[in-house]
């Protein structure tokens, strides 16, 4: 997610957010191959590289933000070259909580995700990634009702 496409404060990066999101994905997921931030020093996201990847993908990764004031950005790409995003921030073309799904020409798309809390949001992140990744399926993502 750029800066170009939020509108309104995002809030600075919570490392603290970070962390747990890592842990939670290294302790629910075993296709997590490695994780790392995009800076040692001052980091602004994570990335998760797993092993497989949803349909036709040999390797994925999930880059992750998560802000100060609960704003957040779970961006999944594919090796195949297939892309989707939960995020929470303000914008003027969506609800603060959307999904921008695998589909070309698809903007955003209101989020099945209700709940808030870092590890609520990073568990239904995950079933919903999961699901998808188990029935090779895409339209299973943002098709649960108040996940995880």
């Amino acid at each position: 997610m750029t800066g170009a496409d939020r509108a309104g404060e995002f809030g600075p990066i919570y490392l603290p957010a970070l962390r747990r999101i890592r842990d939670l994905w290294r302790t629910l997921e075993p296709l997590v191959d490695e994780t790392s931030y995009d800076d040692p020093i001052a980091p602004t996201e994570l990335h998760i590289e797993l092993d497989d990847g949803i349909g036709t993908a040999d390797g994925a990764r999930l880059d992750v933000q998560w802000s100060e004031r609960g704003m957040y950005s779970f961006h999944y790409v594919g090796s195949d070259d297939v892309n989707w995003r939960f995020d929470r921030h303000p914008n003027t073309h969506s609800p603060e909580k959307h999904f921008h799904p695998p589909v070309q020409g698809v903007t955003a798309e209101p989020s099945c995700i209700t709940v808030e809390e870092v590890s609520l949001v990073t568990r239904a992140v995950h079933a919903m990634w999961r699901a998808a990744y188990e029935h090779d399926d895409v339209s299973r993502l943002n098709s649960f009702t108040n996940p995880p």
